[in-house]
């Protein structure tokens, strides 16, 4: 029997593997795995170019527990390892500067273990001791058993195995014993193990006999040898794509379409994208995507691997280039891992055009669906707006689907303003919005749907791509403004009158919890509505943006929602309610304007006498007498304001303009529109 201690700089490779690497610790389970299928299939390279000519047998790995002397053991039937190998392989865990590289990397178990081939050393993890019992292929070679107890020190002696191959057995310590369970076995062999290229046995298969579950001779293979990804896209059917999708994904509803990646070259790249129906909340839908080295598994955190959007995707990517066990920082870092970034975002965009183009109208029929992959792509990858610009659609509210171009030359005629900019009007809401869609379509005007999770930063997104346009919501404006023209009707009130209705309008807006009116007048026609309520485009898209988390622009959240209550000034009821005003107020109103303008004169008397005079050179009785003035002219407005909101209060054709505008709005509620209601009763 041979003793000695394993070479390594530093006597606290144990120690530090079994603190540091803890909470990564289920991964032994792939190492060990990974190791002993890596040495099944290098035999069969061995015997596929004649260095080995003997019979490989029953190629399988096996993986089994024995809860009564503690041990979980990993065989395969490989090639198996000589003493000589064992002392290179095994005990020469030999590098420069090991302190300073597990200071370094003491928090980073993936970082320790690929980059100095340590896989092996993660079984310490887990247990007390560890033994290899191993018979190297090679003619004439003897069977080996290597033990180690987690010090540096170990013994090799001769072994007692008779056929080709390797165990190795864990004993696995006190603090890990869920690893005995064959429940917690079958579970870490499913996450890491499912897809090897050699089958993986772990028991034998179960069957229901006569009410109880009995073991049978089969052994039970726990992974798919040849996954769906590795063979060729001509192969496939579309079904075994929905097949191989419910089996990644149980409990989800089938995928839009999927992409089949197999690439050669600059580098080896293969795997199944699928684009899932997404309903709501983005976040929820993140790293489905798993990450496979070899059909090894190594990840499903893809942020930073795959490109952003696309970590929306489910599926499968497999390729040797991708390191196997490194740190996500080193894996984005990484320029393959960039280059194959980069690839697939090709090959994402080069499969949307190719729907686009071979089946239009499939893509037009997934687009609510795609859309939000789609933008979110152009919103954060440059490179995938320029490939998406070509297939990108936009949908009207009449639900036909446009590319950027196509809607261009539908708009450009009607919808070019005095500016020479094209006015993209657009709605969130076909709804909440449809007096304002209806009125744009009236004049002519096309409108565009932009209802998705992500249009509110689309919106602005496509106002900065496209040359010489605006993006104007549909009920931001009336509609004669909203696409400013050269010609404009002219308003039939004079600025008394405005200035009355102002104060009548005012007086019956309902109060409504966070929203601010502002009375405006327009000149429209006597066919357009007679008030009408807007919200400013800027205002309201700040807004949003707050609601959003837009960064910069969270105050606009706690601002309120700031409305226009427009008044048509050439409508027939409008004109109704002024001359309303002058058949019950006139001689009360001529008085108090008589008397103002009176005030107002004198006012300006004062004021021009003491012009170019120092403070000290004004006589102190006309200081009083302007303040005097002054304060008999405010008296004399707040008659006036008194008697029109008298008047206001009253008047049930101007409570009913304001609360059907409102209703147009959906922002008639509660007390207000009961007694909307029961006005509209009275009136009738």
């Amino acid at each position: 029997m041979q003793k000695g201690t394993i070479g390594v700089s530093t006597e606290n490779i144990f120690p530090i593997i079994k603190k540091y690497l803890y909470s990564d610790h289920e991964i032994f389970l792939r190492e060990l795995v990974s190791n002993a299928v890596d040495a099944t299939q290098k035999l069969l390279t061995l015997s596929g170019v004649g260095e080995f000519k003997g019979d490989p047998g029953e190629l399988k790995v096996r993986v089994s527990v024995d809860q009564k002397k503690k041990t979980l053991t990993i065989s395969d039937s490989g090639i198996g390892m000589t003493a000589e190998e064992i002392d290179k392989y095994i005990n020469q865990v030999a590098f420069s500067g090991a302190n300073e590289f597990l200071e370094k990397y003491k928090k980073d178990a993936n970082a320790i273990i690929g980059h100095f081939g340590l896989g092996f050393y993660s079984s310490f993890m887990v247990s007390s001791k560890v033994e290899i019992n191993t018979l190297s292929y090679k003619e004439g070679a003897k069977a080996v058993k290597w033990s180690c107890d987690g010090s540096t020190e170990y013994t090799i002696e001769d072994g007692d195995r008779k056929e080709r191959g390797t165990d190795v057995i864990l004993y696995i310590d006190d603090e890990n014993k869920k690893f005995l369970e064959e429940g917690e076995i079958r579970q870490l062999l499913r996450k890491y193990c499912r897809f090897l290229p050699i089958p993986v046995v772990f028991g034998k298969v179960k069957e229901w006999k006569d009410g109880k579950e009995v073991e049978t001779d089969k052994d039970n293979v726990i992974n798919e040898t040849n996954p769906l990804w590795t063979r060729k896209p001509a192969e496939i059917k579309e079904e075994d794509y929905m097949e191989f999708y419910r089996d990644l994904y149980p409990m989800s509803e089938d995928p839009l379409f999927n992409i089949h990646l197999n690439v050669d070259y600059p580098f080896k790249l293969t795997g199944i994208l699928y684009f899932p129906r997404i309903k709501s909340n983005i976040e929820l839908q993140k790293n489905k995507i798993q990450l496979y080295c070899n059909q090894v598994y190594v990840t499903d955190s893809v942020e930073g691997i795959v490109p952003e959007f696309l970590t929306l995707l489910h599926g499968v990517i497999d390729s040797p280039d991708i390191p196997l066990n490194v740190s996500r920082s080193y894996l984005q870092s990484d320029s393959n891992v960039k280059k194959i970034s980069g690839h697939i975002t090709k090959k994402v965009a080069d499969r949307l055009e190719e729907i686009f183009k071979n089946d239009r109208k499939s893509l037009e029929d997934k687009w609510n669906d795609l859309r939000i992959f789609i933008e979110y792509g152009m919103l954060t990858d440059e490179k995938f707006y320029d490939r998406a610009a070509k297939f990108a659609l936009l949908r009207n509210t009449d639900d036909k689907y446009f590319t950027f171009d196509e809607y261009k030359e539908l708009i450009k005629t009607n919808q070019t303003d005095k500016h020479n900019n094209l006015v993209y009007l657009y709605s969130t809401s076909r709804e909440d919005q449809y007096s304002f869609i209806e009125a744009a379509k009236n004049k002519g005007y096309d409108v565009l749907m932009m209802d998705g999770h992500l249009d509110v930063h689309f919106v602005n997104f496509l106002e900065q791509k496209f040359k010489d346009c605006r993006f104007v919501r549909v009920d931001s404006d009336v509609v004669d403004k909203l696409i400013q023209k050269e010609e404009h009707q002219e308003l039939k009130l004079t600025d008394k009158q405005r200035e009355e209705l102002t104060t009548l309008f005012s007086s019956q807006i309902p109060q409504l919890s966070k929203s601010h009116f502002v009375v405006s007048f327009e000149a429209l026609t006597e066919n357009d509505s007679p008030v009408i309520i807007t919200q400013n485009e800027f205002m309201r898209r700040m807004k949003d943006m707050s609601s959003m988390g837009g960064g910069g622009m969270m105050f606009y959240g706690d601002m309120p929602d700031s409305y226009n209550l427009v008044v048509n000034g050439n409508h027939p009821l409008v004109k109704r309610i002024v001359e309303g005003v002058e058949g019950e107020l006139g001689e009360k109103l001529k008085s108090v304007y008589s008397r103002i303008s009176s005030l107002e004169s004198r006012k300006a008397e004062l004021e021009a006498a003491k012009k170019d005079k120092k403070e000290e050179e004004i006589p102190q009785a006309e200081k009083e007498e302007l303040e005097d003035v002054s304060k008999k002219i405010k008296e004399q407005k707040d008659k006036k304001d008194e008697l029109l909101k008298e008047y206001a209060s009253g008047n049930k054709l101007i409570s009913q303009l304001i609360d059907l505008a409102l209703l147009s709005n959906n922002m008639l509620k509660g007390e207000a529109l009961s007694r909307f209601v029961k006005r509209s009763i009275d009136l009738i």
